[in-house]
């Protein structure tokens, strides 16, 4: 009990709760505002709450698409916590939570008849155009929760369970449970409008890949200098980065090299360019994108800047 005080009174879990917080209010955006105006069903949880919402109101039980999201994101929590882990299910409980009562809230402040014009049937007037703006907005909110071990709860939680256990890529993980929900409306929607479901859910896929490795990207780096000693000391002591020496023969000169190999955040090699450009360090350096990684790579370093973090101990990656 004293534990979970404790982190309540920590900065790291406020700061969750504002992302958690900001990356639900653009998810619920779209649903409200793009979604349920245009009945689009998209591969995910709030677009199987319209479909279950439209074919109760038809035999007389009204039900609230916000109400019905939080009626299956509550089943699905349990799946999250059992199968995904206690911190991925504690924060997805806060995130599906909040989701129909942002919807409602929404609703109140502007709803989303006042935006549809006159002979209009959604927000937009298209249905691609609402497609499109939905899916920018749900893959937005799904990356941002994603980078914080959280979820937007629902399809999110599905497509983490397939991410986990059949190692998919998270992006292809909600194409393949989104395409399941998509044929559910067969039983509201005409054909047209579940393929244009299924190609949604097909983009927010490789929109929420594209946000996500933008999210996480690190930098690969390889640098080749007779003075490595003074760049792997200042990887090592300012940047508080382990890296690798690798041995070579340089192909020309055939003279005895070494190689250094160090995974940076983007600040970080910002700062190790002009560390090497300030000191007129000679060195050949390429450097690549590297979205995810795995091991002992401490992502709190991210922000954190390399004159805060001078003289630390050197920290293996």
């Amino acid at each position: 009990m004293n534990e979970v005080l404790g982190y309540l009174r920590t900065w790291k879990f406020w700061k969750e709760l504002i992302i958690m917080t900001v990356g639900m209010t653009f998810g619920a955006a779209g649903v409200y505002y793009f979604l349920v105006p245009s009945k689009l069903i998209i591969g995910s949880i709030s677009g199987l709450s319209i479909v279950f919402s439209t074919l109760l109101g038809g035999i007389g039980i009204q039900i609230k698409v916000s109400t019905m999201v939080i009626i299956l994101n509550a089943f699905l929590l349990v799946l999250a916590w059992f199968l995904i882990g206690k911190e991925f299910g504690a924060k997805t409980v806060y995130t599906a939570l909040i989701l129909g009562p942002l919807m409602d809230l929404l609703a109140w402040i502007k709803p989303y008849e006042q935006l549809i014009g006159q002979g209009q049937t959604s927000v937009m007037g298209d249905p691609w155009l609402d497609l499109l703006c939905f899916v920018l907005m749900l893959s937005i909110s799904q990356a941002i929760l994603f980078n914080i071990n959280a979820s937007t709860g629902g399809l999110d939680i599905l497509a983490k369970i397939i991410n986990k256990y059949l190692h998919f890529d998270i992006g292809t993980s909600v194409t393949v449970a989104g395409v399941a929900i998509c044929c559910t409306a067969f039983a509201i929607n005409p054909f047209h409008m579940v393929i244009l479901g299924i190609v949604g859910t097909w983009i927010n896929g490789l929109a929420l890949d594209y946000f996500t490795a933008s999210l996480n990207r690190k930098k690969r780096v390889c640098i080749i200098s007779d003075r490595y000693e003074e760049i792997r000391e200042y990887i090592i002591h300012t940047l508080n980065r382990g890296c690798s020496l690798y041995p070579l023969k340089g192909g020309y000169k055939e003279e005895d090299k070494t190689e250094i190999q160090a995974l940076l955040a983007n600040n970080e090699f910002a700062a190790l360019m002009d560390f090497l450009k300030k000191n007129q360090i000679d060195h050949f350096l390429t450097a690549g994108n590297v979205s995810e990684v795995y091991g002992k790579w401490n992502s709190s370093k991210k922000s954190r800047k390399p004159q805060d973090i001078e003289n630390q101990p050197e920290v293996d990656q």
